[in-house]
């Protein structure tokens, strides 16, 4: 039946939610955060008694008003100062002890989703699934925003929402007992029976919020996947537009600026065609619920005039009423008032959990065994080594190898044939492996497009270490054996070096670090292919008299003819003719 899917969506709802709170009040702060949420609770609980307070005021001072009692009057204003002053003090102290825990629940919660998507190489795998046709929920898009905006919402939404029920719960138990006594019993006759209805206005209350409850439902439904639909069309939005900056120079080559600007007024307009929907939907809620709002105004008003211009009550106990009636009603149409805010916390709490699972099985995925060896004399050995691609093709199939040490192994292969993907198997970082690799600890890898962090230029070099592990005299020899004498000066710059060095002397920065550390092994993957010859074969030369001199050896990814005169063994990749087992298949020689 329809409702019960949807109830047991609400639990499996619920239950995501709590599995998102409550590690935070069960971590290493979990008794500040537990105090926090106490503190929170009381004061929430003290600002419902205040207006208690307020509520039977009501009563004194318009009777005093009534009556033209001036000492009671005067008595009643003394009253409301306190009240008022003891008010003050508790919404200024709720305020500050909820902003206070949000903070620290977002702080923990950010730096353990960082720290969790960067262990395992988890930002690595979730990237690598992006191209393997998964759904969004399958393989989160922008981690970046799920960190920083998610989780911000994510907290913000909880601790008010939480506060905000549990206030209309204490409310509506405080004000029900008021209204029930003061509203009095409805009496009529039908088909000659006198029928009585006691705390009539109760009644009424609870009925008119069910039925505005119900309703609001219906108006609002759509903006929960709007909501979630529109987070995640923001994202793609701010991360193509990262994108441009990123890749600026080769955009400003190709003369691309026209492409891009259709590309991100496209993205731009799915951002608007959504919020278009998005505001279209909250429109027709507003509509309602300000309809609602409005007419429980002088609903109160309308059911006790009766009596009070009977003479049955005084003008005190009908603005009594009408607080106890505005409270109650409050309270009973907290899901009303807060249906849009519900609608973007569950989008918000959807996407955290989604990434939340997709970490966990990110974590989970690669069957590698893989082992690094303290001794340098075992060399590089993988058997049964099968690799996948995220599309779910296949690479290798129980393949074997092994490099000695004194070794210099030229990797080659046609484009596509997965070298690139051998060496992260290799580095124990490609997640769609099986088999064994045992590595020797002392290995190196270049990639491809090397990284540099946008700092000094000494911490660029010694990344990923501190930079002051090193003496400057260390770093400019560095920098010298690889070709770059002319940044020797410029250790203490901070510039984004990945965007202000061209191509080869990023390579040459690239092999910097490998001079820096001196590892016995190395594994380039075109680490040469943007330099010229004889800058290749002065840079490789010193990479094979580092690794002899520590025992170790060189293994590389290239395509040039020149680059095999260093190297005194290969491998090779080649297409299989049975691809049903595999696409390629290594052969050693």
């Amino acid at each position: 039946m329809p409702w019960m899917q949807k109830l047991k969506d609400f639990q499996a709802f619920i239950s995501r939610t709590w599995a998102l709170s409550v590690p935070y009040f069960k971590s290493e702060e979990k008794w500040k955060a537990r105090t926090l949420l106490a503190a929170i609770i009381a004061l929430n609980l003290g600002f419902v008694y205040t207006l208690v307070l307020f509520n039977e005021w009501n009563r004194f001072f318009y009777d005093a008003l009534q009556e033209k009692n001036y000492p009671v009057f005067l008595e009643q204003l003394l009253r409301y100062t306190i009240l008022a002053l003891i008010y003050i003090v508790i919404a200024v102290y709720k305020f500050y002890l909820t902003q206070y825990l949000e903070m620290r629940w977002r702080s923990w919660m950010t730096r353990t989703y960082m720290q969790r998507w960067l262990d395992h190489q988890v930002y690595y795998h979730l990237e690598l699934n992006r191209y393997a046709g998964l759904t969004p929920e399958q393989s989160p898009d922008n981690p970046d925003q799920r960190m920083q905006e998610d989780v911000k919402l994510f907290t913000t939404a909880t601790i008010g929402l939480s506060m905000g029920l549990l206030n209309a719960l204490v409310t509506f138990v405080s004000f029900v007992g008021i209204l029930w006594s003061l509203s009095g019993a409805f009496s009529f006759n039908w088909n000659g029976t006198e029928f009585e209805i006691p705390g009539f206005m109760l009644w009424v209350a609870i009925l008119y919020c069910a039925v505005g409850s119900v309703l609001t439902h219906y108006v609002g439904r759509p903006l929960m996947k709007l909501n979630y639909e529109q987070q995640r069309r923001e994202a793609d939005f701010r991360h193509n537009l990262v994108r441009v900056r990123e890749y600026s120079e080769a955009i400003a080559l190709d003369r691309g600026e026209q492409v891009e600007n259709r590309q991100l007024n496209l993205r731009f307009d799915h951002v608007l065609a959504n919020y278009f929907q998005l505001i279209n939907a909250q429109k027709r809620l507003t509509m309602f619920t300000a309809t609602f709002n409005q007419a429980s105004t002088v609903f109160p008003f309308i059911v006790a005039a009766p009596r009070f211009f009977s003479g049955a009550i005084q003008l005190g106990i009908v603005m009594q009423i009408a607080s106890a009636f505005s409270r109650v009603q409050d309270s009973l149409s907290w899901f009303i008032d807060n249906y849009d805010g519900l609608a973007a916390w569950r989008a918000t709490t959807d996407r955290l959990s989604n990434f939340e699972t997709a970490m966990q099985e990110a974590r989970r995925k690669s069957h590698l065994s893989h082992e690094r060896n303290h001794d340098q004399s075992s060399g590089v050995m993988a058997s049964d080594l099968t690799l996948d691609l995220p599309t779910g093709s296949h690479l290798l199939a129980h393949t074997a190898l092994n490099a000695s040490p004194g070794n210099s192994v030229l990797l080659s292969g046609p484009s596509g044939s997965g070298k690139s993907t051998l060496f992260r198997a290799l580095a124990g970082i490609w997640p769609l492996a099986t088999g064994r690799v045992q590595l020797p600890e002392s290995s190196m890898f270049i990639p491809q497009r090397p990284y540099f962090p946008n700092a000094r230029l000494r911490d660029a070099l010694a990344y990923p270490e501190p930079a002051e592990r090193y003496d400057d005299d260390t770093l400019k020899q560095a920098l010298r054996d690889a070709l770059l004498p002319e940044l020797v000066d410029q250790l203490d710059q901070v510039d984004a070096w990945g965007q202000k060095l061209s191509g080869g002397e990023q390579q040459r920065l690239a092999l910097a670090r490998v001079f820096l550390k001196k590892p016995s092994w190395v594994f380039a993957d075109e680490a040469t292919s943007a330099l010229d010859a004889d800058a290749e074969k002065t840079l490789y030369a010193k990479l094979l008299e580092l690794v002899r001199a520590g025992q170790g050896a060189l293994v590389s990814i290239a395509h040039r003819e020149s680059v095999a005169t260093f190297h005194s063994q290969s491998w090779t990749l080649e297409r299989r003719s049975d691809e049903s087992v595999a696409m390629f298949q290594l052969k050693q020689s």
